[in-house]
């Protein structure tokens, strides 16, 4: 018999899964209490669950969680990444275990370009159910401005998973910006060798054509930050990396945008 934050667990009746999930939970009860709903929502009806993601409701509409990115299924010639099986069946199981509803909190960009609702998803009790996956491991944390309102207690529930080095974060690296070779959501990793500004924000060049740009929409987020200073420190950061046109040849070749100080870390 266990005792975690006052909980009885009884391990030896249970199955090896059954309790590995139960740990889990528990130890995710800290930060999804934190990004609680703070009123009643509506419930929807799910009709299936997409991915780790990304859902689809009864009444037709596709649901993009905001705040996290989990690995891809594959498909089309792509491999499914590691942990996107997993993520995608907690997800379900989460929905599943709140009678196939979801309570629904849009963001303030209410629909991204593929038509998807975007929106935070809660079960009954107001547990959030991208914390949930975030805390476990399944998950990657991102922003992408307006959509901020959880930044800060959803950055709570991805470190406590990777300080536990649960899920994703058992094996995760960060790749250096030299061997960036293809867009897609990335993990990156460099040094900063210049930092410029101009109308479109503020841009952190790590080398080998790679850049990091904190578009001017985002710096409010970032006040008092010096970032000229940050010239010759180390950088990791995440998010959607994408290829110049050719139109744009004179700039670097690869784009990663960030939109909140969560998405960067300075070494």
């Amino acid at each position: 018999m266990t005792f975690l934050n006052g909980v009885i667990v009884v391990l030896k009746k249970a199955s090896f899964l059954g309790a590995f999930f139960l740990l889990l939970s528990l130890r995710a009860h800290a930060a999804v209490a934190f990004c609680a709903a703070n009123e009643r929502l509506a419930e929807y009806s799910v009709s299936y669950v997409v991915d780790g993601d990304t859902l689809r409701l009864q009444d037709g509409r596709s649901v993009r969680l905001i705040g996290i990115n989990a690995p891809e299924i594959g498909g089309r010639a792509r491999m499914t990444e590691p942990y996107a099986v997993q993520a995608k069946r907690r997800l379900s199981a989460l929905v599943k275990a709140n009678d196939n509803k979801v309570g629904l909190q849009l963001g303030e960009q209410t629909h991204d370009r593929y038509g998807r609702v975007l929106a935070h998803l809660y079960d009954r009790h107001g547990a959030s159910l991208e914390a949930q996956l975030l805390a476990e491991g399944l998950a990657y944390h991102v922003l992408i401005a307006p959509n901020l309102a959880l930044a800060d207690c959803l950055t709570q529930a991805e470190q406590q998973a990777r300080q536990q080095q649960l899920g994703l974060w058992k094996e995760v690296t960060f790749i250096s910006a030299q061997q960036l070779s293809r867009g897609g959501f990335t993990l990156l990793q460099g040094r900063i060798q210049s930092v410029q500004r101009n109308r479109a924000g503020v841009w952190l060049e790590l080398g080998h054509s790679v850049t990091v740009n904190i578009p001017l929409n985002a710096l409010p987020y970032f006040k008092d930050q010096a970032f000229e200073q940050w010239q010759g420190r180390r950088l990791k950061t995440r998010g959607w990396v994408s290829e110049r046109t050719h139109q744009q040849k004179k700039y670097a070749k690869w784009r990663l945008t960030v939109n909140h100080p969560s998405m960067l870390e300075l070494q």
